[in-house]
């Protein structure tokens, strides 16, 4: 559930959404997204309700875990994404490049790995062209090198002009955002960037940083 949450995301840039478990990030995302039943308030998305279908191509959802099919290949996934939001097929290819799994296009999902099956389905999600990226956990479960490059990803594709808003229990990964939002208990913990929020808390490191602001120990 959120709480009287007011949030206006800013367009070209990483918005972290950050919380534990339960805080209300999916709610949040699927919110925007479009797919999540409001009891009240609104949620405009370009201008435009969420899930408007002026927005069907504008922006794209990457739920936890992926929304792939494990008995087409990598490329069969990403072609089917590719279809529906009438791209060439050549952008097939750009986005399995772009999330390095050029090698493995012709690999069932059913046979891949935690971590392949993760850039199978954020391929899945470039290949659509969206402005809007909603990422829901797009990193959990993989190892801290995977983790660096597709964080080094976002931070080209929102340099590219797209609008990241990306959903994490990990604090380090804070740190890459342009701007964190702190979850919870569904309503706004601290909202600023990375910098603002380690001087408001008075600490150099984020995880302090979250447990002082959510005990409000903070002068």
């Amino acid at each position: 559930m959120l709480n009287g949450l007011s949030l206006m995301i800013d367009s070209g840039a990483i918005t972290g959404i950050i919380g534990p478990s339960g805080s209300g990030k999916s709610t949040l995302i699927r919110s925007i997204a479009g797919v999540q039943v409001t009891a009240g308030g609104s949620v405009n998305v370009l201008g435009t309700p969420a899930g408007s279908k002026s927005n069907r191509s504008r922006v794209a959802y990457l739920t936890q875990g992926g929304s792939i099919y494990p008995d087409l290949t990598a490329a069969q996934n990403v072609r089917h994404f590719a279809t529906l939001s009438r791209r060439p097929t050549a952008d097939v290819d750009e986005a399995l490049a772009r999330v390095d799994l050029s090698g493995q296009a012709h690999q069932l999902v059913s046979t891949m790995s935690g971590g392949q099956r993760a850039r199978v389905g954020l391929a899945s999600v470039l290949v659509t062209g969206a402005d809007v990226l909603l990422l829901d956990e797009p990193t959990v479960g993989l190892d801290p090198v995977l983790r660096a490059d597709l964080w080094s990803l976002f931070a080209r594709l929102a340099h590219e002009g797209k609008t990241l808003i990306v959903s994490s229990h990990v604090m380090d990964e804070a740190a890459q955002c342009d701007r964190v939002v702190l979850l919870r208990d569904g309503a706004i913990l601290a909202d600023g960037t990375p910098e603002q929020l380690r001087a408001q808390a008075g600490t150099s490191d984020l995880d302090e940083a979250f447990v002082r602001l959510a005990q409000g120990s903070v002068s």
